[in-house]
C-alpha cells in the first residue's frame, strides 16, 4: 500500500469517523477528525460555531486547517466533515493530502443513524430526511468529482467497507 493519508468523504452519518478509526487500528495509522480539530482550536462545539459565527466560519476554517496538513505532509487517516468537499479549493486539497474515500449511502440510512442526534445543525429542522435528500443531491456531485474511490456502504458491515478500502487501496 501506498504511504499517502487516507481520507474519508461522504455526508454527515455515512461512518467516516467509524470506518476511520477501524483502519487505524489495521493499518497502524494516526487518525484524526476534521471537525473534531475545529473544535479543539476553536474550543467549543460545531453546533455552538454554527451559532455564533455562522456557516461561513467554520468553512473557512476548514479550509485554513486543509492547507496546514497539506504543508505538513502528515500521513495518516483524515475524516472530514460532510460539507468539506463542497468548496473546490477543499477537493483540490483534499486530493493532495491523499487517496480520496467516498463513502456514500442512502438518505434513508442517515435518517435512522441521525434521527436523534440533536448535535447536527443542519438537521434541525421540520422534516429532516427531506433536508437529507436536499443535501445530499446537492453534494453528490462534489464528493464524486473529488474521489479516487467509491463505497457505496450501506449493506456493508465495517469489515467490508475496510476490506473494499484497503483491496483499492494495494491495486
Amino acid at each position: 500500500m501506498k504511504r499517502e493519508s487516507i481520507i474519508l468523504i461522504g455526508f454527515m452519518g455515512s461512518g467516516k469517523t467509524t470506518v476511520g478509526m477501524r483502519l487505524s487500528y489495521k493499518i497502524r495509522r494516526p487518525v484524526e477528525d476534521l471537525d473534531k480539530m475545529i473544535e479543539r482550536r476553536e474550543a467549543c462545539t460545531i453546533s455552538e460555531l454554527f451559532a455564533t459565527k455562522g456557516e461561513e466560519y467554520f468553512r473557512e476554517k476548514e479550509t485554513e486547517l486543509l492547507r496546514e496538513l497539506v504543508r505538513k505532509k502528515r500521513q495518516g487517516i483524515l475524516s472530514a466533515g460532510g460539507g468539506t468537499p463542497m468548496r473546490q479549493q477543499n477537493r483540490d486539497l483534499l486530493k493532495q493530502l491523499g487517496t480520496v474515500v467516498y463513502l456514500r449511502v442512502r438518505p434513508e440510512t442517515v435518517y435512522e443513524r441521525l434521527k436523534w442526534d440533536k448535535s447536527r445543525p443542519l438537521l434541525q429542522c421540520k422534516d429532516p430526511l427531506s433536508r437529507i435528500q436536499e443535501l445530499m443531491e446537492s453534494r453528490a456531485g462534489a464528493y464524486e468529482s473529488c474521489a479516487d474511490i467509491i463505497v457505496d456502504a450501506d449493506e456493508l458491515d465495517l469489515d467490508e467497507i475496510q476490506n473494499r478500502i484497503l483491496r483499492r487501496l494495494t491495486k
